[in-house]
């Protein structure tokens, strides 16, 4: 009874820490990819011109944006390899289940 509180318990931080990779992917998106995109898009659209513009969009498609980009494929990395390991979890614990049920099975006959 305790083990399967812990483990409800232990199930319980796993998916909070999924969902808070997620926020956090969300944050990288919304608050960093996006707005550099979007400058970007105004600065070859015209907003601004010259050297100084060109160097800018260089700067931030070339270093920031893939940075960024690199940030979001981590945490997304992280949450399948989270998830993953949680599936293992599953899956051993259904094997383990079956074998207890079958030695119950078993040992009920003979007994």
């Amino acid at each position: 009874m305790l083990k399967q509180a812990l483990l409800r318990f232990a199930r319980a931080m796993v998916q909070n820490a999924l969902s808070q990779l997620t926020q956090q992917f969300n944050v990288v998106q919304q608050q960093a990819h996006r707005p550099m995109q979007m400058m970007v898009q105004q600065v070859t659209g015209g907003v601004w011109v010259g050297k100084g513009a060109d160097a800018f969009v260089q700067e931030v498609s070339s270093l920031a944006m893939p940075k960024v980009d690199l940030i979001g494929q981590r945490i997304n990395k992280t949450q399948k390899n989270i998830q993953f390991a949680c599936d293992c979890i599953d899956r051993a614990d259904e094997q383990v289940r079956g074998k207890v049920n079958s030695l119950s099975d078993l040992f009920g006959a003979i007994f």
